[in-house]
């Protein structure tokens, strides 16, 4: 998939590395519980490919057309929490600092959203975040979801400043 500025395409082993340093990112990674290490990296490149493999779609590594290098990744995927708006697809992407402000997770998300829309046939998509994340909660406003509340993330221990996430969706229509 191909926006002005982007490719959205499978992951290949040159993506290691800079992901890694992604996920080990302390800004990157302030509103997950921690940075990921070599090793939970690794299992997560596993788990997205696994996801595509079972569901045909997911989260796509991101690459700029003007340098050829990989920025982070955009797509869509199933949580794997219970949850009250659980089963669901939701919407997600993670982008490397130096590419921030830069518009690029908008254009991904939105690609990502047309292609889930249009050549998937999804109803709606679902994108949630902490609480503390106004730059993710504002790429979910500028991509055209809305705010549908708020829910304790199962995920993360009770009392972390993270449990309150908020909650947006969009519907096909």
């Amino acid at each position: 998939m191909e926006t002005p500025r982007l490719v959205l395409r499978d992951w290949t082993d040159t993506d290691n590395a800079p992901f890694m340093a992604l996920n080990n990112d302390e800004t990157v990674m302030e509103f997950f519980p921690s940075i990921l290490p070599t090793a939970e990296t690794m299992a997560m490149i596993q788990r997205l490919k696994a996801h595509f493999d079972q569901y045909g779609y997911g989260f796509f590594a991101i690459e700029r057309k003007d340098n050829g290098r990989f920025i982070g990744f955009a797509g869509l995927s199933h949580p794997g929490f219970k949850a009250y708006f659980t089963p669901c697809v939701e919407i997600g992407w993670r982008l490397s600092r130096e590419n921030w402000n830069l518009g690029f997770a908008t254009e991904a998300a939105t690609a990502c959203l047309n292609y889930g829309f249009e050549i998937l046939g999804m109803d709606e998509i679902h994108s949630f975040t902490s609480v503390h994340n106004a730059r993710s909660e504002n790429v979910m406003k500028k991509i055209g979801m809305f705010k549908q509340g708020y829910f304790e993330h199962p995920s993360i221990e009770g009392g972390h400043f993270l449990k309150k996430h908020v909650l947006y969706r969009i519907t096909r229509s």
